[in-house]
């Protein structure tokens, strides 16, 4: 059974085609339900942009960007076929190939592009008490949405570290803007993200007056997290002035992003949507500036663990990215 937000969707384009049958658009036309994330981060505007952008450059289409609770639903949307795009991170998206986590099965990922990377962010705000990774024992946290990598990654995270999620922290299951919030607020002590920099939630927690934040180091975990799961994240680094206040870098790890269909996507429309987005690139860095590290060079295996889409192989052969 479609969500309740894919209804809507249907109901709303539905509209759409009443609408443009006074300017002339076909019966035909076709539709791209694009699934993102949670309006705090950045898979949604991102989303949002490349729905406009499908839409504007498409002939005969109507692309929408939907939110969601993020990479761990965006793939049960397109298994289902209630989505025709997501946006996800790579670390899932792999768990999704493999059937692994929380995938019974495996998933028929084909990667349309890959976007950016995200840092792991792991937040809090000076009179938590907290410095270091270990002393979230015992303090209330937020772990993600329901459904999203962040989820995913805090799990393996408090994992890594000898900390239990359901004994040794207290935890929420906050969007990042909900997190955010609640930290502002000293609702909770520190909260998990997976995302790219700057992040508009954590930009607006970092501003307000009387908070200064702290990002906390978590270089140290990625061994023991590759070591049981495979090389799914990469060292990275959050420079210090990425957001206000934050005076120091913040060493962790992050994971690429994809925009991804399923092998039920047709050639001729992978194809399309690829071309479209790198050939209108500029559009997209308008919307956000992550979307500046969307390039030919970076179109590899390294970036993507599911099969890239023949359609979209076809543009990158065409224009020598690969052979």
């Amino acid at each position: 059974m479609k969500s309740t937000a894919f209804r809507h969707r249907a109901f709303s384009l539905a509209l759409l085609g009443i609408a443009c049958a006074t300017t002339g658009a076909s019966a035909e036309d076709k539709t791209i339900a694009i699934a993102t994330g949670g309006t705090g981060g950045i898979f949604y505007p991102l989303g949002g942009g490349l729905a406009n952008l499908l839409s504007k450059k498409l002939p005969h289409t109507q692309a929408t960007g939907e939110v969601t609770g993020g990479s761990v639903d965006n793939i049960k949307l397109l298994e289902t076929g209630q989505a025709d795009l997501g946006f996800m991170t790579g670390d899932v998206a792999s768990d999704a190939v493999k059937g692994e986590n929380k995938f019974k099965k495996p998933v028929p990922l084909r990667t349309i592009v890959a976007v950016y990377s995200s840092p792991v962010h792991v937040v809090t705000i000076a009179g938590t008490g907290i410095e270091k990774f270990a002393d979230l024992k015992g303090k209330h946290i937020s772990g993600g949405a329901p459904g999203s990598a962040t989820e995913a990654q805090t799990f393996r995270l408090l994992e890594a570290a000898g900390l239990d999620k359901d004994k040794d922290v207290k935890r929420e299951r906050l969007s990042v803007a909900e997190s955010a919030s609640a930290l502002k607020d000293r609702k909770i002590d520190a909260f998990f993200w997976g995302g790219g920099v700057p992040t508009a939630a954590v930009v607006d927690l970092a501003a307000t007056p009387g908070v200064t934040i702290k990002l906390i180091d978590i270089d140290y975990l990625l061994e023991p997290i590759v070591k049981k799961y495979g090389q799914i994240f990469a060292p990275s680094v959050i420079k210090a002035g990425s957001y206000p206040g934050q005076t120091t870098d913040s060493r962790g790890f992050a994971a690429w992003n994809q925009i991804m269909a399923t092998d039920k996507m047709s050639d001729e429309t992978a194809y399309a949507i690829t071309k479209t987005i790198f050939e209108n690139k500029a559009d997209l860095v308008a919307v956000h500036k992550e979307a500046e590290n969307i390039n030919l060079a970076t179109q590899t295996s390294a970036q993507s663990p599911a099969p890239y889409h023949p359609g979209t192989l076809k543009y990158l052969k065409e224009v020598g990215a690969v052979k």
